[in-house]
């Protein structure tokens, strides 16, 4: 079944127009749950209650604020709001084109596809052509759902894909992460670093060799429910707590190999157990007591 588009749109750069299509690239699929009533099992409704005096607040009796100190709000009418909203023309304005390289993944929000509408499917073809040759992508704005959204228009698989933008403020300075601690690492710990990439290493990165584990014991879990069944949950098994980064590589290395192999790579040799005499049959006990 083909993909629906959820809207179509504009993109223009200088006198180009392309009308294009948008398609939703990615969704979750996470188990979800319901609130639900213990006494019956009816979903529960959420309600809006004012501090003020407790009440039930009805949809109509409320406002926007906009918070500009604690506790202080400046309000809105649903006019005022509409009045400062972008355009919802869902036009995509180019505004430069930068190299892959110097974008960061860490601004990505969103995803979606572009696909080409009537009568731009040379336009669109070009474009995508064009970025792919000069190694380019296109930073733009969205007019899109009264607001303007930072986008990145880049090349995939022959056709182009949209990511929506966190802007500047809204991304976090990994300068405020605590990294401040600095090691000296000998050579022996980074031989042994490097040889566990080396185990762990793939040509390339194919997502379907992985799944949702959660979801699919939930889902199970769901059905086990369903025909009556009782659900059985095996305990986690501990992880051996490693304290030692040295010993934690060996030992890594030593797991991702089976036998003698797996022992010299972790840098300790497998000791060799040597044969135990074979026990004598009561043939031969008789025998040698008459020899």
């Amino acid at each position: 079944m083909p993909a629906r588009a959820i809207t179509s749109g504009v993109i223009s750069f200088g006198l180009v127009s392309i009308p294009v299509k948008l398609y939703t690239a990615a969704s979750s699929e996470q188990a979800r749950f319901n609130m639900l009533d213990s006494r019956n099992g009816v979903r529960v409704k959420q309600q809006y209650i004012s501090p003020a005096d407790g009440k039930v607040m009805d949809k109509a009796e409320i406002i926007k604020g906009y918070e500009y100190a604690r506790d202080q709000y400046v309000t809105f009418t649903d006019e005022e709001l509409k009045a400062l909203e972008a355009d919802r023309s869902n036009h995509i304005e180019i505004v430069e084109f930068v190299p892959l390289s110097t974008f960061d993944l860490v601004q990505i929000e969103k995803s979606y596809y572009l696909g080409a509408d009537k009568g731009g499917d040379k336009a669109y073809r070009l474009l995508s052509q064009a970025m792919e040759h000069k190694g380019k992508v296109a930073v733009g704005r969205w007019a899109a759902r009264g607001k303007e959204q930072l986008v990145l228009i880049r090349p995939y698989k022959g056709g182009i894909i949209l990511h929506q933008l966190y802007y500047a403020n809204e991304v976090r300075s990994f300068a405020e992460v605590d990294d401040t601690a600095k090691f000296e690492f000998n050579e022996k710990e980074f031989d042994l670093a490097e040889r566990l990439i080396d185990q762990l290493s793939s040509d390339s990165f194919n997502v379907e060799t992985y799944k949702d584990d959660y979801a699919d014991r939930v889902r199970a879990a769901v059905e086990q429910k369903v025909a009556g069944k009782q659900v059985v949950l095996s305990p986690e098994a501990p992880r051996a707590e490693i304290i030692d980064l040295f010993e934690a590589l060996k030992k890594s290395l030593a797991q991702g190999k089976s036998g003698t192999e797996g022992d010299e790579a972790a840098g300790t040799p497998r000791p060799v157990k040597k044969a135990e005499p074979k026990a004598k049959t009561a043939e031969e006990k008789t025998k040698t007591k008459t020899g």
